[in-house]
């Protein structure tokens, strides 16, 4: 692989100039940083060379990424913006500090990022980093705090739709073996002493998969809320937008009026760490004193690990102050925080070059990814749910997982595409002989999952003639299998196939036939599903 340094070295030969070599860069290569600065997931498995959610850190241009729920490889492009920023780390190496840099070059990451969002023009807004979306919650978790008496209480959906590890996160318990920034730590101990914060959660669907009544969910929700608030306790309610199966829970309207009833003691965390959320969505969550989780690695499609919290000046004046338990500084540096937030000022002054070179490459897809036309999105999303309903109808062995219509109900939001469905889970069912079909139980569905990554055109027992091989033979990566309940008492997980900001830049940029390519892959993963079947 070509450095951008190398390629700089024969410029410079080409043209007659001495060419310079530096110093042993004290930058290590953009593939070690890739998979540097987060917790045990984002290690690379020793034999495949990928991370737990199958990613490489460099990009897989045979691979057809269907999976943005889960995580995506990182483009070419996004590759590319990410070595540019190394490049200019490895120069800047030899004039000053690397926290120095680390400093200014997320700095302008905050910026940019609050540009693409369209919210930079809110005052008073301030952004906090994390190494992933679990680390958001766990920093939100601890700026709620609490009292040795009264401890606080977090209210979430179930951990199946968010975040397996995210319960302890939000109660202040490290939830990996090793901390974003490489320290080894005990899974399931506390960060600090004292007690931790309470986590009920709160089911979005029912043992068969279907989806729970917003009314029963905004109720269940509203009694957790009500009864702690009567205790005197602190209350931190998470509102997924979107869960990894499509869903909104509990609905805005719910946490708008829990805050209304009780302004001291109830603080709203979005997890939009989908990122399936338009502008305009981001901005009335803001301005209703809501704080945003973020990540460039979903919907955006940025390598794994990246994420931020958008804190509203209200929210931002109230915790700027807040001192945080040291064990924080095994996630955070100094540069992820806003400077004048006193919790910046506890952590060590030293960078996380893994996290900064993550974001780059999302924004790097979420700038390609504004410059679409908002209708051109719109028109997009409405072919690609078309053309997955019809695909799912023609074939008994695959069924859709229902999800409900997107509905916010915010003031100040118009129609825009993040009302579109844009993760489409489905569980599958294999022939029984003269019986009717039965469900794939999770380990089946584990190994379809993994086996639509694999060229399987050797393998006689997959292919039927030319079309078979050569369907077999594509590769295509599709949200990891989310648990849905049962079926004939059967437990089973439905498998997710997604738009994403990438797919939409790729439609948008090629015309009608370019569309029409899209779709026809999307579809083809399906059928490869149903080969495997």
């Amino acid at each position: 692989m070509t450095t951008a340094l190398e390629i700089d070295a024969t410029r410079r030969h080409r043209a007659g100039l001495r060419v310079q070599r530096p110093a042993q860069p004290m930058v290590p290569s953009i593939e070690q940083l890739l998979v540097e600065g987060g917790d045990g997931r984002i290690a690379l498995d020793a034999a495949g060379g990928v991370n737990k959610y199958g990613c490489p850190p460099v990009p897989d241009a045979g691979l057809i990424a269907l999976g943005s729920s889960t995580a995506s490889v990182i483009s070419g492009p996004a590759f590319a913006a990410a070595e540019r920023l190394r490049y200019r780390l490895v120069q800047a190496a030899a004039v000053e500090p690397q926290a120095v840099t680390y400093a200014r070059e997320l700095q302008r990451i905050r910026g940019e990022l609050l540009q693409l969002c369209g919210v930079a023009d809110l005052s008073g807004l301030e952004v906090v980093f994390g190494a992933s979306g679990t680390d958001l919650h766990l920093i939100a978790g601890q700026l709620l705090g609490g009292s040795k008496s009264l401890p606080g209480l977090a209210v979430m959906v179930d951990a199946v739709e968010t975040g397996s590890c995210v319960p302890a996160a939000l109660a202040g318990r490290h939830f990996s073996d090793r901390a974003a920034l490489g320290e080894t730590v005990s899974v399931g101990a506390a960060i600090a002493s004292g007690p931790a914060m309470e986590v009920v959660s709160v089911a979005l669907r029912d043992d068969d998969g279907t989806p729970r009544p917003a009314d029963s969910i905004d109720a269940e929700v509203t009694a957790l809320v009500a009864s702690a608030a009567a205790e005197g306790r602190r209350v931190l309610l998470s509102l997924v937008d979107v869960s990894k199966t499509g869903m909104i829970a509990p609905s805005p309207a719910c946490a708008l009026e829990l805050r209304r009833r009780w302004p001291e003691t109830v603080e709203v965390l979005v997890d939009a760490c989908q990122f399936r959320i338009a502008p305009a969505t981001l901005r009335a969550y803001l301005q209703h004193g809501f704080m945003v989780a973020l990540t460039g690695s979903k919907f955006v499609t940025g390598p794994t690990f990246s994420g931020a919290i958008l804190f509203p000046a209200p929210l931002a004046r109230r915790f700027r102050g807040r001192l945080l338990p040291r064990a924080l500084a095994a996630y955070s540096v100094r540069a992820d925080w806003p400077q004048h937030w006193a919790a910046a000022g506890a952590l060590a002054n030293s960078a996380n070059l893994g996290l900064l070179l993550r974001w780059q490459a999302a924004l790097e897809e979420l700038r390609a990814f504004r410059a679409v036309p908002q209708a051109a999105v719109s028109a997009f999303l409405q072919n690609f749910g078309r053309a997955i309903r019809h695909r799912l109808a023609q074939d008994p062995l695959l069924e859709p997982l229902s999800v409900p219509q997107l509905e916010r109900g915010l003031q100040m939001v118009e129609q825009g595409w993040d009302q579109l469905q844009t993760i489409f889970p489905f569980v599958m069912y294999r022939p029984d002989g003269r019986a009717a079909p039965r469900a794939m139980n999770r380990e089946e569905t584990q190994r379809i999952y993994r086996l639509l990554q694999d060229d399987l055109s050797a393998q006689p027992e997959v292919t039927h003639g030319y079309s078979g091989c050569t369907l077999a033979a594509a590769r295509y990566q599709l949200g990891q299998p989310v648990a849905c309940g049962r079926r004939n008492g059967v437990p089973v997980s439905a498998l997710r196939i997604c738009a994403s900001a990438r797919l939409i830049v790729e439609a948008a940029t090629g015309g009608g036939d370019r569309t029409a390519r899209v779709l026809s892959r999307v579809t083809a993963a399906l059928d490869k599903a149903a080969l495997l079947v």
